[in-house]
């Protein structure tokens, strides 16, 4: 689909509206899309997003701060259907081949009255695209705009549903100022909320980006991680045994154990075909996830250390320690740990992990697991934020049935 946003300015002009803008043209690009952003301002900022800017889009053009300060004393200046006239026409000729046009701002504040009134003559010219308004703000429920907006063309035109295009707030509050000002129903007003990119806002690693694209984690909670070699004396069956026990009652559950196999006994590769056996057993290919498969030399530093901002908790279940350092990586990330209850980690944690012994039954820890993290309060805002509140996600479930049509 070809896909349009419009808003008074892009990146790299610094604001809420402008970021929003951004991630969702990342992200429907993403999806396959071909994206075009219309902008007074702005410059390009990716090769796959199409970039056209026009100072009549812009809010700050001095022929369009002209006429708003008209405008603002309640006056329709004498060129108004003029200006509306050539940006209607710019507009005719950006937009060709577009199939759905999203209006970031544009319909809902009055800083180009210009514009917006474009906007809703091209909506209403029955052209087959699809027209959402997308409202951050709103001018007329707005206390300090109060002085600017008068009962007439075309302040009007903020106030009103235009026919046949859809309405879409960033949250449950504004679409109910909205419901109330433009006489809606709830129920024809989606609901679309900002989000986050996930991997940038992360900073992870484009190996560890890579490594994702096959793990789908975003719908993975908890995350559990187990970062060391694959050796007898780090007791992964426990790990795993683990991770399909508390699958039993969480069905999201993921392991992610991050090392190859020792390099200094040649049975170790012996234990990795054991692990991978005991996976299939378990019906566990889709959650745990075994990175010898995938980078049979060990993962770098940077890799590991985005493994530690992904995950929910540390899994050490080792029977044996030298010291434990992934209980300090654990720390300085700030993850909750549950690990083996041996003199070297118990020294080194002290009463700021969950312990077990490792010979425990797996039932048990996987009860000890989600005891303490479904009491977390962090964790369940995390999980939530990770599995509703990224683009990917925010796509998949809003954006996508909203184009089409649903």
């Amino acid at each position: 689909m070809n896909i349009a946003l419009i808003h008074y300015a892009t990146p790299p002009i610094v604001g809420g509206v402008e970021t929003v803008l951004a991630r969702q043209a990342h992200q429907l690009v993403r999806a396959g899309h071909h994206v075009l952003v219309l902008a007074g301002r702005g410059q390009k900022w990716d090769v796959n997003i199409q970039l056209v800017t026009s100072p009549l889009y812009d809010s700050r053009y001095p022929k369009i701060l002209k006429l708003k300060a008209s405008l603002d004393k309640g006056e329709v200046p004498e060129n108004f259907n003029a200006v509306v006239a050539q940006i209607e026409s710019a507009l005719t000729h950006d937009l060709a081949g577009v199939n759905a046009v999203i209006l970031h701002n544009v319909a809902s504040l009055h800083k180009n009255l210009a514009l917006t009134a474009a906007l809703h003559n091209l909506s209403q010219s029955s052209d087959g695209r699809r027209w959402i308004i997308w409202h951050h703000d709103l001018a007329w429920t707005t206390p300090r705009y109060a002085d600017e907006l008068y009962p007439a063309w075309p302040w009007d035109l903020l106030r009103i549903p235009w026919p046949g295009v859809k309405q879409v707030t960033i949250s449950e509050a504004r679409r109910m100022e909205l419901a109330d000002l433009m006489g809606l129903k709830l129920d024809v007003i989606s609901v679309i909320p900002a989000g986050l990119e996930f991997q940038d806002f992360l900073s992870l690693h484009s190996r560890t980006v890579g490594l994702l694209e096959n793990m789908d984690l975003g719908k993975r909670a908890p995350i559990l991680l187990t970062p060391v070699r694959i050796t007898r004396r780090k007791n992964l069956e426990l790990a795993v045994a683990t991770l399909a026990a508390l699958r039993k009652d969480i069905p999201g559950a993921a392991l992610i154990i991050t090392g190859p196999p020792g390099a200094h006994n040649p049975t170790n590769k012996k234990y990795l075909l054991k692990l991978q056996k005991m996976r299939d057993k378990l019906k566990l290919k889709k959650s745990l996830f075994l990175m010898a498969e995938f980078a049979p030399e060990g993962l770098p530093d940077v890799t590991i250390a985005d493994f530690y901002r992904l995950a929910d908790a540390l899994l050490l279940p080792s029977r044996e320690e030298g010291f434990g350092i992934p209980l300090l990586e654990a720390g300085i990330s700030g993850m909750p740990i549950f690990c083996s209850n041996i003199p070297q980690l118990r020294a080194l944690a002290g009463d700021s992990a969950t312990y077990f012994s490792p010979d425990d039954d797996p039932n048990y820890v996987a009860g000890l697991i989600a005891q303490r993290l479904q009491s977390d309060p962090l964790y369940r805002w995390q999980v939530r934020v990770r599995q509703e509140y990224t683009w990917e996600a925010i796509y998949r479930q809003k954006i996508a049935p909203l184009l089409e049509g649903k």
